[in-house]
């Protein structure tokens, strides 16, 4: 919080926290193989690993003998060994073995704190916040990670800002000068903004050159010379805590957050093209339809780290100014940032007053 002239306190959207009560992203399941992994969510430092049956499972990324991260030992069977002194831990978090404990000696009782976990869409989505309310709030679909018609492409971002800069980014189609070639769309004029606790929801007009009506369209996406402008709907939606998109009917894009912390914030950029415009292809026998699926994985790769790229110098200079100067304050025209500035205050006013970790 900075103080205002006043002395009254004001909010300052640069140091919000988030709502832990949240399903946040914080692996591709191909991540997560034999070895744990270290992941930070919002200062809390957790481990992910799969037992022998491959379930995921997480917990708090310390030993519970001298402290050290569980995530540098291994996993034994159903368990995570401490690659320090040998200790291992269940997936509840307790403590299931000391190697050198002598027969007067019992195991220690206490135990580290384990969160809710499941993979779902191709990710890791975990519950940082009060465990018993993960089973009341679902994590955000991606029906088309499964579906078909619908071939993926993953970027991750790694951007040293506040999660807010990016969210604002995502949401602002009025940065297009930025990125030229890789720019989807022109000429976006928003139209009307829907806003609830929960969620805002942007609509734009635009001009765009995303169309997949034949087979050689496609050719538009890599070749600048072929592509032709045409009126587009673009709609833009702050899920708290994510992102999603849609242009068209062709291209939907989501971005899965996970704030590390007030300067760090990692997150899946993930852009799905529709093949829904051939009919032919959707009368081809199942398996070769995944096969052509899984062969164009990762099609628009060029395309959705080109904009990665470009954005995130953007935003951490902004991070970078706030620093210097956290009074100083920008001249934001765009209605769609207010609402999200607006979101934010009350999700982290919300998670105040709301059970935590």
């Amino acid at each position: 919080m900075n103080t205002s002239i006043s002395g009254s306190p004001r909010f300052d959207i640069r140091r919000a926290g988030i709502n832990l009560n949240h399903w946040y992203v914080v692996a591709r399941s191909s991540e997560l193989t034999q070895q744990p992994l270290g992941v930070v969510v919002w200062h809390q430092e957790i481990v992910l690993y799969r037992d022998s049956q491959g379930q995921v499972h997480a917990l708090a990324d310390r030993c519970p003998h001298r402290f050290v991260k569980l995530s540098r030992g291994a996993v034994v069977g159903d368990e995570l060994e401490c690659a320090y002194h040998g200790w291992r831990i269940g997936r509840e978090g307790q403590c299931t073995c000391v190697p050198y404990l002598e027969a007067n000696q019992k195991l220690p009782s206490g135990t580290i704190q384990q969160y809710p976990v499941r993979e779902q869409d191709g990710f890791i989505w975990l519950f940082p916040g009060d465990a018993p309310q993960a089973a009341a709030i679902a994590p955000l679909s991606l029906p088309e990670w499964e579906h078909l018609n619908y071939i993926a492409t993953v970027s991750v971002i790694e951007a040293n800002c506040h999660f807010s800069y990016l969210i604002e980014n995502l949401m602002d189609m009025y940065h297009g000068h930025l990125h030229q070639d890789f720019q989807a769309w022109a000429s976006a004029e928003l139209e009307a903004i829907a806003e609830t606790e929960e969620r805002i929801d942007a609509h734009y007009n635009a001009q765009s050159y995303y169309r997949i009506d034949k087979i050689w369209s496609i050719s538009q996406l890599f070749f600048p010379a072929l592509r032709q402008l045409h009126p587009e709907p673009l709609d833009v939606s702050y899920v708290y805590p994510h992102w999603a998109a849609r242009l068209g009917n062709d291209f939907r894009i989501y971005c899965l957050f996970c704030p590390v912390d007030e300067t760090h914030t990692r997150a899946y950029l993930i852009h799905f093209t529709s093949l829904n415009a051939f009919p032919r292809l959707h009368k081809l026998p199942i398996a070769f339809r995944r096969f052509i699926k899984n062969s164009l994985f990762g099609s628009a790769q060029k395309l959705l780290d080109g904009l990665v790229e470009q954005d995130i110098p953007m935003i951490e200079d902004e991070q970078h100014a706030y620093l210097e100067n956290p009074d100083r304050r920008p001249h934001e025209l765009n209605r769609a940032l207010i609402s999200v500035q607006r979101l934010i205050r009350i999700q982290a006013e919300r998670a105040l007053t709301t059970p935590q970790p």
